[in-house]
């Protein structure tokens, strides 16, 4: 055991975010560290690096453990250029080798016994050199920040001129090359393209160390982690497998939390019905079967309600008006900057069809969806919309919203014929409730102004709808809910992600944007994996005759599921009538006995000793039988 988590608690204003969380990490593994926006994750990452103390609990590192950490937004600041920035991690080493380079200096000046000494000083350390890896700084630096979408020309760029997104891949760099015993990383993947994104998954599949990642990246994670680490309602919950296992387990042990809690609910709603029932009997041993019921019940344990999903998101996409079949087409369209981003390509859509655009960091898959929005002037192309298009349009750096604006007047402003429920209402759908709907755009997170803008999009009621980059920044419940929303949309789909998982759920057809180019893909991105090797091996030209992998249906089993379901039926309503019988059965009983009591004190029967005999007689025979109704009565209330 590398790291181990012991009960740790915390607590803000009165906001548990914390409680008796706990987990442990062997050497070599790699885990997942997931949970929604908001749940503690960071908070949690901040005690084990101590830049926050934990109410209670406590961490436990292994001795001489080295911990590397890169947090979300980590940004590097420096003089230096980047390739010096990321050396300098290896300044020990560094120091070694110029150790190295003077003791050979020395080598042609000294002699005898103290030449002896110095070669063999020499040797000492050159193989400590070579263990810790020294011959391998350059490769490995350069290997790096090739890896992570530095071209070699950009090496001596100083890092004070660079973007916040490329900041934050050279502190990645630098962790890397550091080669800590642990990684911990805090959503890696959000400014790296596809390609980088998958050296960074065969990097740290293949790293030697233990990794520890908070990522929404689910493609990602599967490919990594082992092991997947739960934070929910302030608890930590560990399971074996990549995402995928974690799903699959998660949502079986789901079902059987909210079956155990229904079932529970059930129980205790018909014990305290039979209770009523016995009592209502208002007979001595009917009263002391309840009594001996109620103590049973007041013992019986109260299952909580599982915590529920963060599900409310429920976008519904309904396009006002219907389009044509042809709903886009674009010819030619070419468009140059500084370098050219694009040439001649063309791209058609078609009515229903949900097509992904993917590709490196600066191809210009974003410059295609704003010339189709007319944001962006195109050097050459024509762009034509087919017959009643309307297009709705999700910007990733949400220039449709308006900071000064509440979030409540945003869609007001936007819609005024809503009604202020109408407006709550959907605002609600996508977790902006109470007050949270007046609060300033310009205060928000940037997963809270995403799901604003989904909130417009939503309301425009378009059929063609433009999204760039919709899951940045949303958790994985969102993002399902999102994929759920675009799967069940009937009008059509054009987006740019570089979420692999989410391009699987809900892309029917990908078009990669590469070396100014599109090369097209009629499946989803499992089938783009599966074909892009062997279409590179062709022309560089628009493939556009592969056809996708063809969806198998299964038997649907409805006609089984309905006869189990009327065999079911008549099994219940055959035993609701049994316990109905037996009801009537003991309410005859019951006034019988009531008879037999009344004659028994009635004092014109007093002398007749033989119709008393006979009355006591009757009086036993029918408390027997009631005895027996009441046993099979509550037999069969346990059977419902």
């Amino acid at each position: 055991m590398i790291l181990s988590v012991n009960n740790i608690s915390k607590t803000f204003t009165n906001k548990n975010v914390l409680n008796d969380a706990s987990f442990f990490l062997n050497e070599h593994d790699k885990a997942a560290l997931i949970g929604i926006n908001g749940c503690g994750k960071t908070t949690l990452i901040n005690i084990i690096m101590e830049k926050l103390s934990a109410d209670s609990g406590t961490v436990t590192i292994s001795k001489d453990t080295t911990v590397g950490y890169l947090p979300q937004n980590a940004i590097v600041e420096s003089d230096n250029t980047i390739y010096d920035e990321v050396i300098a991690v290896k300044a020990d080493l560094l120091k070694a080798e110029e150790k190295l380079r003077e003791m050979e200096m020395l080598m042609g000046e000294y002699k005898g016994e103290q030449l002896n000494d110095l070669m063999n000083e020499y040797h000492l350390k050159s193989e400590q050199f070579e263990r810790a890896g020294g011959n391998m700084i350059m490769s490995e630096v350069y290997g790096t920040l090739k890896g992570l979408g530095f071209d070699e020309s950009d090496f001596n760029t100083p890092v004070k001129i660079l973007s916040g997104g490329q900041k934050t891949r050279v502190a990645l760099a630098k962790l890397l090359v550091g080669r800590p015993d642990i990684i911990i990383l805090d959503e890696p993947t959000n400014h790296l393209d596809m390609s980088s994104i998958l050296w960074l998954e065969t990097y740290l599949l293949n790293y030697s160390g233990t990794v520890l990642i908070v990522s929404h990246d689910r493609f990602f994670l599967d490919k990594i982690v082992n092991k997947v680490i739960e934070l929910s309602g302030g608890h930590l919950n560990t399971y074996t497998g990549n995402y995928t296992d974690y799903a699959a387990k998660k949502a079986i042990q789901r079902v059987s939390e909210l079956n155990a809690y229904l079932k529970n609910v059930r129980d205790i709603k018909h014990q305290q019905e039979v209770i009523d029932k016995l009592r209502s009997f208002n007979r001595e041993k009917s009263i002391k079967r309840a009594d001996s019921r109620q103590k049973m019940l007041d013992k019986m344990e109260v299952v909580e309600k599982p915590e529920e999903i963060n599900d409310q998101m429920q976008i519904v996409l309904v396009p006002r008006i219907e389009s044509g079949n042809d709903v886009l087409s674009i010819e030619g369209l070419t468009k140059s900057y500084s370098n050219t981003l694009f040439d001649n390509i063309d791209i058609f859509l078609r009515k229903g069809e949900h097509v992904a655009i993917i590709g490196d960091n600066g191809t210009g898959k974003t410059t295609i969806l704003k010339i189709i929005n007319e944001l962006v002037t195109p050097d050459s192309g024509k762009i034509k919309l087919g017959a009643n298009v309307t297009i709705g349009y999700y910007d990733q750096e949400h220039h449709v919203l308006h900071d000064e604006k509440t979030i409540f007047d945003e869609i007001s402003d936007e819609y005024p014929t809503l009604t202020n429920t109408e407006i709550r209402n959907v605002l609600a759908a996508f977790l902006f409730t109470n007050d949270d709907v007046f609060k300033k755009i310009s205060s928000l997170s940037g997963g809270e102004k995403g799901r604003v803008s989904l909130a417009k999009l939503m309301l425009s009621e378009a059929n063609l709808l433009i999204l760039d980059e919709p899951t940045n920044h949303l958790d994985i419940t969102s993002k399902e809910i999102l994929e759920n929303a675009l799967n069940n949309y009937e009008g059509t789909v054009l987006y740019v992600s570089h979420d692999r998982y989410f391009i699987n759920k809900t892309a029917d057809r990908i078009l990669e944007l590469k070396d100014q180019k599109l090369f097209e893909y009629l499946g989803n991105y499992d089938y783009y994996l599966e074909k892009s090797d062997e279409l590179n091996k062709q022309s560089s030209d628009t493939v556009d005759n592969i056809e996708s992998v063809p969806h198998t249906t299964q038997k649907s089993s409805a006609a089984v599921d309905y006869k189990a379901q009327k065999l079911a039926a008549a099994a219940a309503k055959r035993a609701a009538k049994e316990l109905s019988d037996v009801e009537n059965e003991i309410e005859k009983c019951e006034n019988l006995l009531s008879d037999i009591e009344a004659a028994l004190n009635n004092p014109a029967n007093g002398n007749d000793t033989a119709k008393l005999i006979s009355l006591q007689k009757d009086k036993e025979k029918y408390n027997e039988l009631l005895e027996e109704l009441m046993t099979k009565w509550e037999q069969l209330s346990e059977d419902m």
